[in-house]
């Protein structure tokens, strides 16, 4: 009987245990079920907060949720775009929260919000919100820029004076032409800035408000020099005339006279550019000393224009000659009878004289124009770029662009220094490149410093070449050539010169190896097949330049996998790829400036392709621009 007893004493022990055990596991359960349930309801309480409107000291706090229902009804309203990691948002935060409390106590309050632009991004590109913090005064919903101090006094008294029910904002300082006054404002403009917009286009909404503060600002000028824009979709006969094809397009007007605008697009770089623009395109100079510090010292070609007066007719096509190539050439002109005799010059001639160190035994030390009234504006202008290079110049990053663009360039590269310690030993390697260079009139030859171009040696395979001097020519396409490394003279020189004539030479290309399998949807390209692949004329070609470290052509990638595959089945159209950054690409007609970079490249027409520049980068997008700009598209092709 005890033992009868013991096992139900057991048994017992056990049944209460696991009812126990279960009993805890069910609260564990409900408790797991409520705080799921309890989640569920902060998640939702979280969604509800986002369009609630919460203030943090002071200031109320805005977002794409709440930022319309909030405006409803509000005659004024101050408002600070704002990102969380910049620095002068965070200084200007003690001084915004003062404004808000001051405008608190206005009668009537006015309400001061905050914008974090990083996340509310609909309401910051609402407002085209490009840089922080940036302060809109809403009045009646239609915003008014601040751009005055960042203090409590001048953005409360601006506010203010904006909240008046009779306050209207002024006049647009930037004109508008139309079709009836186009012609008659820009023909009678010593010089006016033009602006062909499209009321839809993005660049030219960020452009505006700096445009016409630098409207503002010329106009207050004297003389004033006018700023006007034109509705290029409106007035599409005015656009089509000066061969309008994107947007914003900027030109300055001389008397009805167009000049392509090359400055900055902000307020201070238009106001610069244009105070510039507006002033006369040479200088006068009126000593015989100035001439000659610039021929002794100077780094440039002198351009002077001798003239008996400002009426002289040679003068006048002189300067108009001059305001075109005012960016790239400095003018300088006098009257004076002494300058005339140190040039060699009489009244009516224009002359380009090389600074001395440039001068040679090869070559004239100064090139004379005579400009009579049978002369050509065009005419004065190809004097100028004929002769502005000497037979052998010192090329630099600061003159590179404007002065050794043409092709084939021959470079000579080694320790180039012009001050006097090291004169003797840059003029020594220069006069043995001097030799070759009269021998091949139809190339550019220049030095250049092994330090200044030390990337471009580096793509030549000569950074390491263990010569003093060394030697690459830059070709038509952007072929480049690499002279073998050894000991420098002019006889080594003019072989390597002669070779690359007779096309003997092979140009020198960074690529990656030649992919064994390339049958995927997406052909790769590296630069030692770009040729065979993007120039080949049978057959239409679109080409993407990627970085594999870029964030726009990792998300693009699926979407051109997938165009890829649709056109899989067209024998005579290639979707194709190329890392950018581990390939040379050897066409200058195929600029990469940024990533992703696409091209057509049309099988009629190689040397000309057609930059994909439209934002939708998706399939279908893609395709509409294929359809647009194949030639040897097949009626059907596989789908997706």
């Amino acid at each position: 009987m005890r033992k009868v007893a013991l096992l139900l004493i057991v048994l017992l022990g056990v049944a209460h245990f696991a009812t126990v055990s279960r009993c805890e596991d069910d609260v564990a359960e409900d408790k797991e079920m409520t705080d799921e349930e309890d989640s569920d309801s902060e998640d939702e309480e979280d969604e509800d907060d986002d369009s609630e409107v919460k203030e943090e000291n002071g200031v109320l706090v805005l977002n794409d949720k709440n930022f319309d229902a909030f405006m409803e009804g509000k005659d004024i309203v101050l408002v600070e775009f704002y990102a969380p990691w910049c620095g002068h948002c965070k200084q200007f935060a003690p001084e915004y929260e003062k404004i808000a409390q001051t405008l608190k106590e206005n009668d009537p309050p006015i309400p001061v919000a905050k914008v974090d632009a990083t996340v509310a991004s609909q309401v910051a590109g609402k407002f085209d919100v490009s840089g922080y913090p940036t302060i809109k005064i809403l009045k009646n919903g239609q915003p008014v820029d601040y751009d005055g101090d960042r203090t409590e006094k001048a953005i409360v008294e601006r506010v203010k004076e904006v909240a008046q029910p009779d306050w209207k904002p002024p006049p647009e300082a930037t004109l508008v032409l139309t079709k009836d006054s186009f012609d008659e404002t820009v023909n009678n403009a010593d010089i006016i800035l033009v602006e062909f917009y499209a009321p839809w286009c993005g660049h030219c909404k960020r452009l505006a408000p700096e445009y016409e503060k630098a409207a503002k600002e010329l106009s207050q000028r004297t003389p004033p020099i006018p700023l006007a824009k034109v509705d290029a979709t409106v007035e599409e006969e005015i656009a089509s005339r000066f061969e309008v094809t994107g947007y914003p397009t900027l030109k300055i007007f001389r008397k009805g006279k167009m000049f392509d605008y090359n400055g900055p697009r902000e307020k201070y770089g238009i106001v610069e550019y244009m105070g510039e623009q507006a002033g006369p395109p040479s200088k006068q100079v009126q000593a015989v000393k100035q001439v000659q510090e610039l021929i002794k010292d100077g780094d440039d070609a002198v351009i002077v224009g001798v003239f008996a007066d400002e009426q002289d007719a040679a003068y006048e096509i002189y300067i108009e000659a001059c305001n075109t190539l005012r960016e790239d050439f400095t003018f300088r002109h006098s009257f004076s009878h002494e300058v005339s005799k140190l040039l060699k010059a009489i009244p009516g001639q224009v002359v380009i004289v090389q600074p001395e160190k440039f001068h040679s035994k090869y070559e004239p030390s100064s090139h004379t124009l005579a400009v009579e009234d049978s002369t050509t504006v065009t005419e004065v202008q190809e004097f100028f770029t004929k002769h502005m290079i000497p037979l052998v110049g010192h090329r630099k990053p600061s003159n590179d662009g404007k002065r050794y663009s043409k092709r084939p360039l021959v470079v000579v590269y080694y320790g180039v220094d012009f001050s006097f310690d090291y004169r003797k030993t840059t003029q020594f390697w220069r006069s043995k490149v001097l030799e070759v260079a009269k021998d091949f009139p139809e190339y550019t030859f220049a030095i250049a410093d092994e330090e200044d171009y030390a990337e471009e040696l580096k793509s030549l395979g000569l950074s390491e070449s263990g010569e003093e001097v060394n030697v690459g020519i830059m070709a038509d396409g952007g072929k480049k050539f690499a002279m073998e490394p050894e000991e420098f003279d002019s006889e080594v020189l003019s072989d390597f010169v002669r070779a690359f004539k007779k096309g003997k030479l092979k140009p020198i290309i960074k690529s990656q190896p030649i992919p064994k399998n390339n049958k995927g949807p997406v052909k790769v390209v590296v630069g030692k097949t770009f040729d065979d692949i993007v120039m080949d004329t049978k057959k239409d070609v679109l080409i993407e330049f990627y970085a594999p470290w870029c964030g726009h052509c990792k998300k693009l990638e699926p979407d051109y996998i997938a165009l890829g595959k649709k056109y899989k089945g067209e024998k005579n159209l290639v979707i194709a790829k190329m890392d950018a950054t581990a390939n040379d690409v050897p066409n200058e007609s195929y600029k990469v400036e940024g990533f992703p970079t696409i091209y057509f490249a049309p099988s009629n027409s190689k040397q000309s392709p057609v930059k994909f520049e439209g934002g939708d980068r998706t399939v279908e997008g893609f395709s509409k621009f294929l359809e647009e700009h194949a030639t040897k598209l097949s009626q059907k092709r596989d789908e997706l």
